[in-house]
Parts: structure tokens; sequence; C-alpha cells
């Protein structure tokens, strides 16, 4: 009987080799399900220590943004402070010269206050020698307008009402409200029936009053009011000579100047350049003011005049004035613009018309 051959890799081997196949994997499956839980506990802190530098990470770009966002408006804010520190440095330059100046009009003033202590002397000399020969004045009834005082009073003033046609300008700026600052400043934010009744207005109000009853019967004449522009008191008559001798726009005149509310810049310039549009011009001029002026023709962008300024702003204003035409001043005079007076009489003198100074009283 031929024996059988002897194969190696049986069918009962293989099953063996397979079932020790499966048996390792099903080992390395426990084995890794093991060891997964085993590492989802360890690692489980881990990732919650991440999760939590994550926030903070986060946390921190943003607020690097904000640090980033806040120094560029520090950066900008630096800026702007060093432009305000270089105008702040100009300005106390330019108060340094402002006060040098002014030291110097200070000891001009004073050689001025000298001088007019002087002719002081002489017209209280002048005053007395005509007291003792002056003659009795006219009667009310012989005026056109009538101007009620307290018994014979008489006024020393050298204004000469003469001439035939008499320009008169009235200052209808702020500053006519109050002698101070303070004053003005306090009044300008008054009401309109408030700012009537100001005491140094009010004064102003009858000077006019006193003018109009010394006008000659047959004159001319035309009042203006300025401020930062110059107009006609009585409207409609802008350019046009009005007639002493009528008695009614005499009183019209009068009654427009009582209802006149003083407010904005004095604007001298402006007030000269009316004087120039009446045709044919005047002959006598009268100006009622209390300081030099703080604006030319237009607005100026700042809003603080120096008294240089000022005195260039007045110098520039005279040169639009008529020649040979006297410019009588009535100066009511106002704090912090010492240099009004001396330019104002000046003007007079220069012009061969009267300057005027009157007391609080007056007329």
């Amino acid at each position: 009987m031929k024996r059988r051959k002897l194969n190696v890799f049986s069918l009962s081997f293989i099953d063996c080799i397979c079932c020790g196949l499966g048996a390792i994997i099903l080992l390395f499956v426990v084995v890794n399900a093991k060891s997964a839980i085993r590492r989802d506990a360890v690692t489980a802190d881990l990732r919650a220590e991440v999760s939590r530098l994550k926030d903070q990470v986060l946390d921190g770009k943003k607020n690097l943004v904000e640090a980033r966002n806040t120094l560029l408006q520090t950066e900008a804010e630096r800026v702007t402070i060093q432009g305000r520190s270089r105008e702040v440095i100009e300005m106390l330059h330019e108060k340094k010269v402002e006060l040098a100046d002014r030291d110097t009009e200070t000891l001009a003033t004073k050689a001025h206050t000298n001088r007019l202590k002087a002719d002081l002397k002489s017209l209280e000399a002048e005053l007395r020698r005509l007291k003792a020969g002056a003659k009795t004045p006219d009667e009310l009834g012989a005026r056109l307008h009538p101007f009620p005082g307290h018994g014979d009073r008489q006024y020393l003033t050298d204004l000469k009402m003469g001439g035939k046609r008499i320009f008169i300008l009235v200052d209808a700026s702020a500053s006519m409200l109050d002698q101070t600052i303070v004053g003005i400043i306090r009044r300008r934010n008054l009401k309109n029936t408030q700012k009537l009744r100001a005491p140094k207005w009010r004064q102003v109000v009858k000077t006019i009053d006193w003018l109009l009853s010394q006008l000659p019967p047959t004159s001319k004449f035309q009042i203006y009011t300025f401020n930062e522009t110059a107009r006609p008191l009585v409207q409609e008559t802008k350019g046009v000579w009005l007639d002493a001798g009528d008695v009614d726009r005499l009183n019209l005149a009068a009654d427009r100047m009582h209802r006149l509310v003083p407010e904005k810049g004095t604007s001298l310039l402006n007030a000269f350049k009316a004087i120039g549009e009446m045709k044919p011009p005047p002959d006598n001029i009268f100006l009622l003011s209390d300081s030099l002026p703080t604006l030319g023709s237009s607005k100026p962008w700042q809003t603080r005049v120096s008294s240089k300024k000022r005195v260039r702003l007045f110098k520039e204003a005279i040169q639009r004035l008529p020649a040979r035409v006297p410019v009588n001043i009535i100066l009511y005079p106002m704090e912090g613009d010492p240099l009004a007076a001396d330019a104002y009489w000046r003007l007079a003198k220069k012009t061969k018309g009267a300057f005027f100074c009157p007391s609080g009283n007056w007329p």
C-alpha cells in the first residue's frame, strides 16, 4: 500500500495559526482600549490647561490691539499738546513784548498828562477871564430843539456849532454801555431796555439832544451812528443833508437816538468812509466816542486787539477824513485804553477842532 504524502501546511495548522493571530488581535484591542482610557484620564487636566492658556492668549491679543490703539491716541494727543505748547510760548513772548510796549506807553502817557495839566491851568485862567466878560445866554425859546437844563446853566466846551453842513458821528458800539471792561461785559448781556438805561449811554443821548439844540437854523446836518458799520440815524437819508430848520426832522432824529441800542465792535474806518459819501462834504464834524477802534473795514479772525493795533487802525481811519475840515471830539474815556485821549486830542488839534471830555453830569 502506497504511503500518503505528508503536507506540513495542512488545514489544521492554518486554523491554529489563524486562531493565534485572532487571539493576539483581540488582546491588542483590549489592551489598547484600556490604555486609551488611561490616556484620556491622564491628559484631561492637561487639555483643560491648554484650553485655559488658549483663552489667555486670545485675551492677550485683544489687549494688545487696545494697547496699540491707546498708544496711537496718546501719540496724537502728544502732538496736539506740543502744538499748543508752542502757541503758549509764542503768546508769552507776545505778552512780554506788549508789556515792554506798555511800559513805554506809560512813560509817554505820564509826559502827556503833565502837558495836559499845564494846558488845564491855562484853560482855567482863560475861563476866569471869559466869566468876567460873559454875556447873558439866549433864552430857551430861541432854539429850534429844546434842551431842558437846571436854571441858567452855561457850558464852556469850545464846541463851535457854526458851519453850513454839520456832520455828527456817534459811536454806538457795546463799549458805550459802561466805563469799565467788567461793566461793559455785564451790561452787553442784559436786555435792550436795561441797556438803554446805562448811565454812560444816557449821557451820550443827552449830548446829542444838546447838540441838536445848538444847531444854527439856517444850517444843514446829518447824524450817523457806527459800530462795525456806519448808517444814518434817520433811515432812508443816506448821503443826504437834512435841514436844521425842519423841527420835525430834528425831533425824529432825537427820538431815534433815544431808542438806539449800543452793540458790537468799533470800526472808525467805516464811519469816516460815510463822511466821504456826503455831497457836498461837511464843513464841521462832531465825533462822540470812548476809545480807539477795534476793527478795520471788516471783522478780523482774532478776538483780541492790542493797543498798538488799535492805534494803527485809528491812523488808517483818519486818512479817510476830508481835508481842512475841523473835527470836534467829545470823548467818554473807557478803562483799558489810555492812548485814546492822546490820539483824539492830536486829531482835534491837527484839524483845528475842539477836544472835550465831559464830566459825569454834563450836559
